[in-house]
């Protein structure tokens, strides 16, 4: 009789485990509805809206793999697609906080690239303002070392004229002294001691 008691036990459970089954799958439907309907909730941006592109999230849109895998052992398959929901969640959260991380590097590293963009120009205005200004020196000591050289030249050619001027004077001097040696050689009819010329 012990061995139809356990056997009659086995028989109890069964007709209850098989009622059961049946009647679970709807709940499981139903997490898939909750599920389905928590992905749809994430408004989806339109073509007219640009959202801002350096804290944009990445969208994962599963909607279709969890509608087709049908539980069929109640619970045990509930759990495993709410685990794989907040496995898929839990990944396009992480997906999405990695996009944004990769957009602030690349937004500082920007930011950074500016900066040295503009301390370059700053050094470049800097060096050819300095460049200009010794150039405009340079310039002005050229200009006073071209006036000098001009006074000197004319100092120089000054200097020239005067003593043409003296060779003309002691030229003519010596032309007078000349022609009035001739006439007194004339009038007293004597001869130079010295000849000049070629005889």
């Amino acid at each position: 009789m012990t061995e139809q008691q356990p056997k009659t036990a086995e028989s109890d459970l069964t007709p209850a485990a098989s009622s059961q089954a049946p009647a679970e799958p709807q709940p499981v439907s139903e997490a898939t509805k909750d599920v389905t309907e928590e992905k749809s909730v994430i408004p989806v941006p339109t073509s007219e809206e640009k959202p801002d592109e350096s804290k944009a999230l990445v969208l994962v849109e599963k909607t279709q793999e969890v509608a087709e895998v049908k539980p069929s052992e109640g619970s045990v398959n509930r759990d495993a697609v709410l685990a794989r929901v907040a496995t898929e969640k839990r990944l396009s959260l992480i997906k999405a906080w990695e996009e944004s991380e990769k957009s602030k590097a690349e937004n500082k590293a920007h930011k950074k690239f500016s900066a040295v963009s503009a301390w370059e120009n700053s050094k470049k205005a800097a060096v050819e303002a300095e460049l200009k200004k010794i150039e405009e020196q340079l310039e002005k000591k050229k200009a006073e070392y071209a006036e000098k050289i001009k006074n000197k030249i004319a100092t120089i050619h000054k200097e020239a004229e005067e003593k043409r001027a003296i060779v003309e004077a002691k030229k003519g001097e010596d032309l007078l002294k000349a022609e009035e040696t001739a006439a007194k050689y004339r009038a007293t009819g004597t001869a130079p001691k010295k000849l000049l010329g070629c005889f």
